[in-house]
């Protein structure tokens, strides 16, 4: 509802999203009323905050999310900040919401110095414990300063200067902690000096520019009130930077800090809590109103019932903090290997108009050629930048979709809210205003965060399938193998296990992820019915997994137990250990499903017959020799897949045909009658197989052959049982048969 006359460049904006701190509370009030005097249909959801709203910084929400941030990079130095002592300098005072609350979230930080507009703090060897009760004195002090600081529980040789002083004398302790050498300095050269020093974590909870890149100017950072203490990301010694304030380095700066192996995300991933609370105070709002409406709540009782929620509204923002840091994680864990990747979808993103990487400061294709070279990838700040761009392309497509109607992705609607909104007022929420919007981005955060910035983009290279397709086949494989699970106890190991080892197993799930998602995609038709697909595959990969340990051919099996060992080494529990080495068997429960719905039998013995034949022909040698593949290059990692699809789809085949027998008999004695009327055909193929075992190595033409001999075996059967049936066609089970 613009006002009249006025003109504007941008479209529609629902409501405001306003930063609840200290005075900025009172303009929601005020764009809240003003909200009520036009009669709109947001009333007092049009402004995030104010008097009946979210308080952030009584929440400590954005700086909460941001430590989500910290503690993942430290849990991958090998660090947990919740019981080892760690050093910290800071950009702030306790009287700030980011720097306040983000300074007591662990009694374990040790601030060695922070500054602001008017102070300079040092304390060189702080007492952790004292130091974090003085912190919450000075941050339940309205309006607090550095000045209020209990100068008695300064460590020696610290304390506290103005700004505006001439300069500050550095004491033995200061010129150790800071590691310089000068006995005095200006305040802003002293300012310069806390932010190089080396420490474990730079936090900013302030507002300014105070790092870039050394081949950035001054001029091109823009804010010309912090030049004086600005510093190049390649002069700092922390090894963690948290960014709950906005602009505090430029991109390049960060793009610089990660190049030298610092750990850092980008501002709008870690302080995006405070932008997420207020999203689920709107949604809240705009829900609850309509049920004020309708007479079921008075006002008075939505307020109460929304400052109940104020905790676990909390937790749902933190969840998606932890798990957009975990995807950033994991793609900078494969950055080297999908460095061709990456830059081919940069490409394609700026041929839709989507992305101006020089405005993102996103390498060119000759910076691109030097890092494969260096056999390096984009860094986590780069990838932070694709994963935001991924989410919003991929919103915008599911919106315009009819998958926001899908009934089975409103479970992933409704725990959008809390507990309390879902088990009292569950029938109400379909008819939420928003619905469609909530479901496009409830399935495009869960999708982008397990599947990877990528995945839908390399899948509808290969598939041609929509992003809609795409997400449905990948809630259809979330449900059926159950990763849910498989993520909360991965997940459940923080601090238990080592990060590499949780990003191990996490990629261990990506692979049948991905696997399994791009077989849907090829042998089922679109749109797939997820409801449906689910309870039709479901049961069978249920049972494969339970069966695995045992139904595995020998060779499959030793080599899941060699890897359930070394996890259970690293102190995995042995049960998880075990299903997470056996996840990449499950995608075969696929083609099993179909073939038993095929043939009428059970799945049981579609699934002893198809990992007979399997263990008889030693197609586990040819699976891993396909692996084994080069895969730099885009169309060898194509041909390496197609081929890998190949061998599965003649597996099936091979199950299908040895099934046709009507007579009842048991696994082994199908199997064997099958390989003894068909020796000729399957001794041709076993001699060929043994030859490429035999091989010291394997290219691409000599396991494509291997592969073909596969398809001949195949067609001499399905001959020779034509011929035996008098040239009539036996029963065949084609690949994606079913049609769910």
């Amino acid at each position: 509802m613009p006002p009249p006359a006025v003109v504007r460049y941008d479209g529609d904006d629902p409501y405001l999203v306003v930063a609840a701190d200290k005075g900025t509370a009172t303009f929601s009030d005020i764009a809240n009323g003003l909200s009520a005097e036009y009669g709109f249909w947001l009333g007092d959801a049009f402004a995030s905050g104010g008097s009946t709203g979210y308080d952030h910084k009584g929440m400590g929400i954005t700086a909460r999310g941001a430590w989500e941030s910290v503690k993942r990079h430290f849990r991958e130095l090998g660090i947990d900040v919740e019981s080892t002592d760690f050093t910290v300098v800071g950009i702030g005072d306790m009287s700030g919401d980011v720097f306040g609350n983000g300074m007591l979230l662990s009694r374990h930080t040790r601030l060695l110095g922070a500054f602001d507009h008017r102070h300079v703090f040092l304390d060189p060897n702080p007492d952790p414990e004292q130091s974090f009760e003085e912190r919450a004195r000075l941050f339940a002090l309205p309006s607090s300063s550095w000045a209020d600081y209990d100068e008695k529980l300064i460590s020696r040789g610290g304390g506290v200067y103005p700004r505006a002083a001439k300069s500050i004398p550095l004491s033995p302790q200061v010129r150790t902690a800071l590691a310089v050498e000068a006995k005095t300095l200006p305040p802003n050269e002293l300012i310069r000096a806390l932010l190089r020093a080396p420490v474990d974590l730079f936090w900013n909870g302030g507002i300014g520019t105070f790092v870039k890149a050394k081949r950035e100017t001054h001029a091109e950072v823009g804010d010309r009130t912090s030049d004086a203490i600005r510093v190049d990301a390649e002069e700092l010694r922390c090894r963690v930077v948290g960014e709950g304030g906005n602009l505090g380095l430029t991109q390049r700066g960060r793009i610089a800090y990660a190049l030298g192996g610092g750990g850092i995300s980008m501002d709008a991933i870690d302080n995006s809590a405070g932008v997420d609370c207020s999203d689920h105070e709107v949604n809240l709002k705009i829900l609850l109103d309509g049920i004020v409406t309708e007479g079921e709540l008075t006002e008075q009782q939505r307020n109460v019932l929304l400052a109940e929620m104020t905790d676990e509204v909390g937790d749902l923002v933190l969840r998606d903090n932890y798990e957009q840091t975990q995807a950033i994680s994991t793609a900078t864990a494969q950055a080297a290997l999908m460095v061709d990747v990456h830059a081919r979808y940069m490409r394609s993103l700026e041929q839709a108009g989507r992305l101006d990487r020089a405005l993102e400061f996103l390498p060119d294709e000759e910076a691109i050629a030097e890092r494969k070279a260096a056999g390096q990838g984009l860094t986590a700040p780069e990838l932070a930048i694709m994963l935001s761009y991924t989410k919003i392309a991929l919103y915008e497509e599911l919106l315009a979709s009819d998958l926001p109607d899908d009934r089975h992705l409103a479970n992933d609607f409704e725990h959008y809210f809390p507990t309390a909104v879902r088990e009292r007022f569950r029938p109400r929420l379909a008819r939420h205003p928003l619905r469609k919007e909530i479901v496009a981005t409830q399935v495009t955060n869960g999708f982008v965060n397990r599947a990877g910035t990528s995945f839908a983009f390399r899948l509808g290279e290969e598939t041609g399938a929509s992003f809609p397709d795409i997400a449905r086949a990948f809630a259809v494989v979330r449900e059926v193998f159950d990763l849910r699970t498989v993520w909360a106890e991965i997940e459940a190991l923080d601090g238990l296990v080592a990060a590499q080892t949780q990003l191990a197993m996490l990629l261990k799930a990506r692979i049948l992820l991905e696997r399994a998602t791009r077989w849907l995609l090829r042998n089922q038709p679109r749109p797939l019915d997820v409801t449906k697909a689910i309870s039709y595959f479901g049961p069978g990969a249920a049972a494969l997994a339970d069966a695995a340990p045992v139904l595995l051919p020998a060779a499959d099996r030793d080599a899941a137990e060699r890897t359930a060992s070394r996890l259970a080494g690293e102190g995995v529990p042995r049960a998880l250990a075990s299903r997470v080495a056996h996840l990449e068997a499950l995608v075969p429960a696929l083609d099993m499903v179909d073939v038993a719905s095929a043939t009428g039998l059970g799945f049981d013995e579609v699934a002893g017959v198809y990992f007979a034949i399997d263990d008889r022909l030693e197609l586990n040698s040819l699976r891993q020799r396909i692996t084994a593949l080069p895969r730099e290059e885009r169309w060898e990692a194509l041909a390496r897949r197609a081929l890998w699809e190949d061998l599965q789809s003649e597996q099936r085949a091979l199950t299908a045909d040895v099934l046709r027998d009507p007579e009842s008999r048991s696994v082994a004695d199908r199997v064997s009658t099958w390989i003894a009327d068909n020796a000729i055909p399957v001794g041709r193929c076993l001699q060929v197989l043994a030859d490429v075992k035999a091989g010291a190595a394997s290219d691409l033409a000599t396991l494509s052959v291997a592969v073909r001999e596969i398809r001949n075996l195949i067609e001499a059967t399905t001959a020779r049982t034509r011929k035996a049936a008098g040239g009539a066609e036996p029963p065949v089970t084609p690949v994606g048969a079913s049609r769910v």
